[in-house]
């Protein structure tokens, strides 16, 4: 699994770095995203990436975006 941790930069830098860790076509990625509009470009993009289990989660302040093939 890769980790991006795109905490506490604005649009569109969590999709720049989401985008960057997809490069390799991993199995499986995790986000780490502190506002909601980055949650939801960051899982657009994963969708046309061809990610097809998408799931988020809260923890606090934070979402967790879970994309697997």
């Amino acid at each position: 699994m890769v980790k991006v941790d795109a905490r506490g930069v604005s649009c569109p830098q969590p999709v720049l770095l989401t985008k960057n860790a997809a490069k390799n076509n991993p199995a499986e990625i995790q986000v780490v995203v502190d506002n909601n509009t980055a949650k939801s470009n960051v899982e657009r993009f994963l969708k046309n990436s061809g990610y097809k289990n998408i799931s988020f989660s809260s923890q606090g302040d934070d979402y967790v975006v879970t994309a697997k093939k």
